[in-house]
């Protein structure tokens, strides 16, 4: 049992592993923990390499720019940031015909930030069916990251619109099991306002260093 009431098999954690070693992933791993999170290929894919004994579920969280997006589709198995058509149609044709479909979230940009990915929530469903008819694409739901800088409340109230949007959009027939939601410091409000997946990166590693970014990939936040 986890908190907020929630059955720890409703919930996936996925420990978001940028900046940290392939050392402490597999420490995390042989604690229990499966899913891991990166924001950058080129930090992500030596790590990977050096896994990849592990049965372990590898899930972008970053921006994706479409220069990076064949790595995207041959070595992961779930991307929470898919923004617009050009990228699933991309990660779509560059899944290999052996594996199974890349599961996907669609990310969802509330406050119209322009440093952020996202769709706009009135714009979500269309793109959602056009994910849902691509093969290789798995779509499993909806992603959101608040503000930096929101308050509890204001937290609370972009999880509870996200939640809002995909109930609407299962009652139209799209499948979207899934609310990926909620990271270190917000977790719990996520929890309680409906998230199936958080992405947890301090809480479970700690602080990390100061943060040396992939210069070809635009910043976002884990």
């Amino acid at each position: 049992m986890i908190r907020q009431g929630r059955e720890s098999h409703e919930v996936l954690i996925v420990a978001v592993s940028k900046q940290q070693t392939a050392e402490l992933i597999e420490a995390a791993f042989r604690a229990g923990q499966v899913h891991f999170g990166e924001n950058y290929v080129q930090e992500a894919l030596p790590k990977m390499q050096g896994l990849a004994q592990l049965p372990l579920q590898w899930h972008f969280v970053g921006r994706i720019q479409a220069n990076k997006t064949r790595a995207i589709a041959e070595q992961f198995q779930w991307a929470h940031t898919i923004d617009r058509a050009q990228i699933a149609q991309r990660l779509n044709a560059q899944r290999p015909q052996h594996a199974p479909p890349l599961n996907v979230f669609i990310q969802v940009n509330l406050d119209a930030e322009p440093q952020k990915g996202g769709i706009a929530a009135d714009e979500a469903e269309t793109l959602a069916r056009f994910v849902a008819d691509l093969p290789k694409l798995r779509l499993r739901g909806l992603m959101v990251l608040p503000p930096a800088s929101a308050s509890t409340e204001s937290t609370r109230s972009r999880f509870r619109a996200l939640h809002s949007l995909q109930q609407r959009l299962k009652v139209r027939g799209l499948p979207l099991d899934s609310l990926s939601m909620g990271m270190s410091e917000d977790f719990e409000i996520a929890l309680e306002e409906g998230a199936t997946c958080i992405r947890i990166g301090t809480a479970i590693f700690g602080a990390r260093p100061v943060q040396q970014a992939d210069p070809s990939a635009h910043s976002q936040q884990e």
